[in-house]
């Protein structure tokens, strides 16, 4: 990272790796409509009998999550409302028993969820089955466990059964810190000071190579073991990582550190990334675990938080001072279609391998991760073009005169002009740091009018726009993705775009205050 290079006498080092996790465990089969008529139809099951037959096992269901709840000796409690923070109850609960390691308790909540039902049609005058949102009881089952850490799953009571687990790196990097008996200081799920940051991000550049349907299946069976005997079929899991967070922190020495530069990044996101949110928090440090006294002594006081997201596409990366001296870069990845990887189609060995879009399943899981990765430096790197110390006129004046390529004369960019100001305005987005952009996002950016047109005029419009395009890569603004009509800024662009908008949003007064 960029940012790293610029302040790396004020940083101790940084981890990167998977902050918080959710997989989604589904019975393919059941997971759909026609799959559960198939199934129904194959065990000779009449829509009628269909009520009484599925309560059946949701009934056992509960009773065998129940009683391995009695087994292990944890609390069972049923919670009224589905708003109740159940990760700070389970966490209460676990430092009045004294839990540090093992089963914490079971939660049963009522709430939403996507469930068959057997529904009558007026127009057909039959009874259908149809996959409907509905309310159901979903059981809750935490944990502190030995290797990852606290966690917990997610079962849904009524069919298709449905499973969600939640883990969370930091947690499991805990436990590996522990393990190889390397001091740290945590905060949250974050750590402040490591005694070998390089060992430590050793071994979360290990968690990646999980056997995760292993372990995922292992933690559904800690919770019910009699699952294979109670579902209508053998319960094999297809697991998906429903959704991912990948953090980059970077340590500063202390929290003065951090605070003089912090303002600074705040400012790049807001008026030169144009962040659509910025929220701000406190937090309390935590002192718990070893350090230099030094640096527990700074931990105990609170600090003001502010955080700034950008988001594209139901992905998002964002910024925050977590603990007060760690810079966190974020991205998360809700919708995986955005993103490629080199595979086999369908998985067939016999076709050759080819970039196909990144699934959700935990096969793609590790390019997702070295996606995620990407996104955190591209946009940690166009942070640090605003923190580099060079003249408007050096970054600017070659994008601003004509260039020749190919024989090919190319006009230069004229900041001030109302078109160029507004591709300019477009490059600085932070959101394009996740996945880049495409022609139609920049036309509709440019000409927002143009959808409303016809297709002739939109094709018009479209070519104007690759033009525009062509112009900045021909200056060395932006670059190509391999394989891909998508573009993402160069390191000359991310400078370029970011020293224009933050000298365009200071007033005259304020560029004179500057020069003196």
């Amino acid at each position: 990272m960029k940012l790293m290079e610029l302040y790396k006498d004020k940083v101790m080092g940084a981890i990167r790796g998977l902050d918080r996790i959710r997989f989604r465990g589904t019975l393919r089969w059941l997971a759909n409509e026609s799959g559960m008529r198939t199934f129904l139809s194959s065990r000779h099951i009449l829509l009628k009998d269909f009520k009484q037959w599925a309560e059946g096992f949701t009934c056992a269901l509960r009773k065998s999550c129940e009683r391995r709840a009695e087994q292990l000796g944890i609390p069972i409690q049923y919670i009224r409302s589905g708003s109740t923070d159940k990760e700070k109850l389970a966490r209460r609960i676990a430092e009045e028993k004294g839990v540090m390691s093992g089963p914490i308790c079971l939660l049963s909540v009522v709430e939403q969820c996507i469930s068959p039902t057997v529904k009558g049609n007026k127009s057909t005058k039959h009874i259908e089955l149809k996959m409907v949102p509905r309310k159901c009881v979903w059981l809750y089952h935490y944990f502190n466990h030995p290797e990852f850490g606290f966690g917990h799953v997610r079962l849904q009571s009524w069919l298709p059964f449905n499973i969600f687990i939640c883990l969370n790196g930091r947690h499991w990097l805990e436990r590996q810190l522990c393990k190889n008996n390397i001091a740290y200081v945590k905060d949250g799920n974050c750590f402040p000071w490591i005694e070998d940051v390089q060992a430590a991000q050793a071994l979360m550049d290990k968690q990646l190579k999980t056997n995760w349907p292993e372990i995922l299946n292992g933690l559904v069976h800690d919770m019910c073991p009699d699952l294979n005997s109670i579902l209508p079929l053998r319960p094999d899991y297809y697991f998906s990582a429903d959704e991912t967070e990948w953090s980059s922190d970077i340590m500063f020495n202390s929290i003065e550190e951090l605070d003089k530069l912090y303002p600074s990044l705040i400012y790049h996101a807001m008026c030169v990334s144009d962040s659509p949110a910025v929220m701000r928090y406190f937090g309390r440090r935590d002192n718990r675990g070893m350090a230099p006294e030094e640096i527990v002594s700074d931990y105990r006081s609170c600090y003001e938080g502010v955080r700034v997201k950008h988001w594209k596409n139901r992905n998002s990366v964002k910024m925050y001072n977590k603990s007060g001296s760690i810079l966190r870069i974020e991205t998360t990845i809700n919708n995986t279609r955005d993103f490629k990887v080199y595979r086999h189609p369908d998985d067939d060995k016999d076709r050759p391998a080819s970039w196909q879009k990144m699934r959700k399943g935990v096969s793609d899981l590790h390019r997702r991760c070295e996606v995620s990765e990407k996104c955190n430096e591209r946009y940690s790197d166009a942070l640090a073009a605003g923190q580099i110390e060079e003249k408007l006129k050096e970054v600017v004046s070659p994008a601003c005169n004509k260039v020749k390529k190919k024989g090919k004369t190319y006009r230069g960019l004229n900041p001030w002009q109302e078109e160029d100001y507004k591709l300019l305005t477009f490059l600085a987005k932070g959101e394009h740091a996740i996945s880049g952009f495409r022609n139609k996002d920049l036309r509709r950016w440019l000409y927002a009018k143009s959808e409303a047109l016809s297709k002739q005029e939109q094709k018009r419009y479209s070519g104007r726009t690759t033009r525009r395009i062509k112009l900045l890569r021909v200056h060395g603004l932006l670059k190509k993705v391999a394989k891909e009509n998508r573009y993402i800024l160069t390191a000359k662009g991310q400078k370029f775009a970011c020293a224009l908008m933050s000298a365009s949003a200071v007033d005259i007064k304020g560029l004179t205050n500057i020069a003196a």
